[in-house]
């Protein structure tokens, strides 16, 4: 009687798969979204993953990675086959294409901005508002101090080293620049 008992336990570890979709959707689309750039695809995506999840679940030990390498390779593909209608459309030409149009280089782009929004994520709260206030509202130092009740030499300071750390963070994925 007891081993049934433990073997209960032993399943409930587990969490249930509505509890994985609540707690990874969310972050599982802005992963999508880095990959496709649009909501619509992105939705997809995260739902093709999530069925993927459900039908292999007695396999799943560790659902949150699978669902990231699920949603990486469905992005991937569906990117993949993007291009491909779009050349047999005839809207776009090997030959007019250049080096950075290339699906070997736009996936190396993707992979750096996913590892840029990864290592991001690890910052902290005021060092991401930081980094969103300089690059994505292009404040001027002294608006971002006066936003964040800081002097503006240490806003410099701060983003010097925030960037210096993103920078080598990108190094150590081996990633050197987006081309």
């Amino acid at each position: 009687m007891k081993s049934t008992e433990t073997d209960s336990d032993a399943v409930e570890e587990k969490p249930a798969i509505e509890q994985v979709f609540q707690q990874q959707e969310s972050a599982l689309l802005r992963y999508a979204y880095g990959y496709t750039k649009r909501r619509e695809v992105a939705e997809e995506v995260v739902q093709e993953a999530f069925l993927k999840l459900h039908q292999h679940w007695q396999d799943v030990d560790a659902p949150r990675p699978w669902l990231y390498k699920a949603v990486r390779n469905i992005a991937l593909n569906s990117l993949r086959k993007s291009k491909r209608e779009n050349l047999t459309d005839g809207e776009s030409h090997i030959e007019d294409e250049s080096p950075g149009d290339r699906p070997d280089s736009q996936m190396r782009r993707l992979e750096a901005v996913n590892t840029m929004r990864l290592l991001m994520a690890d910052l902290g709260t005021k060092d991401r508002e930081l980094v969103k206030l300089k690059f994505e509202e292009d404040m001027s130092y002294s608006h971002i101090g006066e936003k964040l009740e800081m002097g503006v030499g240490n806003v410099g300071y701060r983003l010097h080293h925030i960037l210096k750390s993103l920078a080598e963070g990108l190094r150590r994925k081996r990633i050197n620049a987006i081309e």
